[in-house]
């Protein structure tokens, strides 16, 4: 359960980061809400490392739009420096 909890987490999240982060991303929405899912995962497993979070346990939703937000930036370099390659 701690795995879709943190999917539908995630899916919230890409989309609260996409608002705080406006701009075109290749990709569109879909990558955008995965790329919320994996920055949910991201969290959770680094709450999980730093104490934050219990063995098991999913990062709460700020946790995850910070994640999703982290994951985005990343993404965003990538692509912006592949684009200018």
């Amino acid at each position: 359960m701690s795995i879709l909890w943190t999917i539908i987490i995630g899916l919230l999240a890409g989309l609260v980061a996409k608002l705080l982060m406006p701009g075109r991303d290749p990709g569109g929405f879909i990558i955008t809400i995965l790329l919320g899912i994996a920055g949910a995962f991201v969290a959770t497993w680094l709450g999980q490392a730093v104490g934050f979070y219990e063995q098991g346990e999913a990062a709460g939703f700020i946790g995850a739009v910070i994640g999703a937000i982290i994951i985005l930036v990343i993404y965003r370099f990538i692509v912006k420096r592949r684009a200018s390659d």
